[in-house]
This record gives C-alpha cells, structure tokens and sequence, in this order.
C-alpha cells in the first residue's frame, strides 16, 4: 500500500509541474539586426549598376570615398564588375589604395570576383597615378 501512495504522489508532483510550465517565445530581435549588414544607398546603386542614381547621388553630395559595410563604393564596382560606374568614381576621386575592413583593395576584390574588365580599368588607374 505505501508503494501505491508513493509512486501516485510521486505522479501526481510530475504532472502538477508539467501543467504549470510556460513557454517563453518572446524573442529578441536584436539578434536579427545584427546579422543583416547595413549598406548605404549609394551602395547598394552601384551593386545593381544604376549609373543614373549613382550620378544623381554624387550630384547630391555622397561620399566616393565613404566605407559602407567596411567597403568603399569603388571595391562595389569593382567586385561587381560596374565599368561605367568604375570609370565615374575615378574621375570623382576615388581613392583606388584605400583598403576595406578585411585588408583588401578594389583591385583585390576584382581579381578575386574575375571582374576582369574592372581589374583592368583599376591596372590602368594605378599604373598612372
């Protein structure tokens, strides 16, 4: 009898603690913010090769030389093969030996994203300064 009383106590505790349990699923999301990498406008034209925003941008005072996500907007163009763009920088004074947040510099970002026609605009650049 004492081993019934026992295990049905015993019981009866388990299943009193497993009703009163909560779930918490109030998540925080500060951990989302700060996975995504903030990429300024500027940016984000050129990746996408818009010459006109990229133009209008510069018109209205945007930084050529100004990091965005630890890049400046000449390694955009670079990495992502934007000769227009590459050649507009240029000439807006971008300076081609700045280095990103990770050591590299435009030229290193073309040759690492075979964007030769970039790699060979930036040769070019640097061969003249």
């Amino acid at each position: 009898m004492k081993k019934t009383i026992v295990i049905t106590s015993m019981a009866l505790c388990l299943s009193f603690v497993t009703v009163n349990a909560k779930v918490s699923s109030s998540f925080s999301n500060s951990f989302i913010e700060t996975i995504i990498p903030k990429v300024s406008p500027f940016c984000i034209s050129i990746a996408k090769g818009d010459i006109e925003t990229v133009k209008k941008l510069i018109e209205l005072g945007s930084d050529v030389n100004q990091k965005s996500n630890g890049m400046t907007p000449i390694m955009y163009a670079a990495k992502f093969n934007r000769t227009d763009i590459l050649k507009l920088l240029i000439s807006k004074g971008a300076k081609l030996n700045m280095k990103s947040d990770t050591g590299k510099t435009a030229l290193d970002y073309a040759k690492l994203h075979k964007a030769t026609d970039a790699a060979v605009i930036l040769e070019d650049a640097l061969s003249k300064d």
